[in-house]
Parts: structure tokens; C-alpha cells; sequence
């Protein structure tokens, strides 16, 4: 099972627009300066996740992206599946030939997995992540004001 730059990068993005959801469209050149990804590999992404339904575009003056619904129903799963490639942690692609034409011993259990990291990610908005996050920094400010008070 491997999850690379595109599905990463495509998260973090989609992270940073539904940020700013409530603005109007975000150009290509902020996102890709506040994030620190290349703007010809944000295009790249921002065509598939335009494909899947998950991003809007407007062109010329004041254009960009933005997300097409609410960040509470775009699915962490459902932007990794516009940019990735299948995660697979199966030897065989989940086809069950991956030990000399039959299943292996641990086949199942790399099944079991695909299908725990997919319900995960499908379980998850753009909006619980942003939430989590902000819960934490949250949490982590005021234990360093506590340290800080008691030193």
C-alpha cells in the first residue's frame, strides 16, 4: 500500500480551499506559494479532482479553484481516488493469483487492510480534518501557555 505525493499533495489542497470556502475562487499561484507545491502539479491535480466532480474552476480575471459542495461532504477517500491509482496492499491487485496462481497465506489479512484504510478515508471530510486540527493546535497553544505559567 503506498500513497504518493499526488494523493498528499491533492489532500493538503484541498485542505487550504476549504479554508478558504467562504472566499471566492483561489488562484493556482496563492495555493501553490501558501503550500509550497508546485503550480503545474497542482494544475495536473486540479484537473482530476475538477473530473470527479470535487473542484470548480472559473477562468480569467478573479478565477481559480474552489470546491464544488461543502467541505463536510467531500470525502478524504473520494480526492485520493481522483488522483491515485488504486491503494492496494495485496501482491495481486485483490484478483487472489498471488502465490503461484492461488491466494496466499496472508491475502485476507492485506484485503482486511484495504478495506479498513478505505472506510477510513471515506469516513472523513475535508471539514473533520480541518476540525482535528484546529483541536489540536488548539490544545498544543494552551499546554505551552500552562508550561510557560508554571515556569
Amino acid at each position: 500500500m503506498h500513497l504518493t505525493t499526488k494523493g498528499k499533495y491533492a489532500v493538503t489542497a484541498a485542505l487550504d480551499l476549504a479554508m478558504h470556502e467562504n472566499n471566492d475562487f483561489i488562484s493556482i499561484a496563492d495555493l501553490s506559494l501558501r503550500q509550497s507545491i508546485p503550480g503545474p502539479y497542482l494544475e495536473q491535480l486540479f484537473r482530476n479532482l475538477r473530473k470527479a466532480g470535487i473542484l470548480t474552476s472559473h477562468r480569467g480575471p478573479g478565477g481559480g479553484y474552489k470546491l464544488s459542495r461543502p467541505s463536510n461532504e467531500i470525502k478524504i477517500g473520494q480526492i485520493i481516488s481522483a488522483v491515485e491509482d488504486r491503494m492496494d496492499a495485496t501482491q495481486c491487485s485483490g484478483e487472489g493469483n498471488c502465490s503461484a496462481g492461488s491466494k496466499c497465506l496472508a491475502h485476507n489479512l492485506w484485503t482486511d487492510l484495504n478495506n479498513q484504510v478505505q472506510s477510513f478515508l471515506m469516513d472523513r471530510s475535508l471539514e473533520d480534518v480541518l476540525r482535528d486540527s484546529n483541536n489540536k493546535s488548539l490544545t498544543l497553544n494552551n499546554n505551552k501557555k500552562l508550561l510557560i505559567a508554571a515556569g
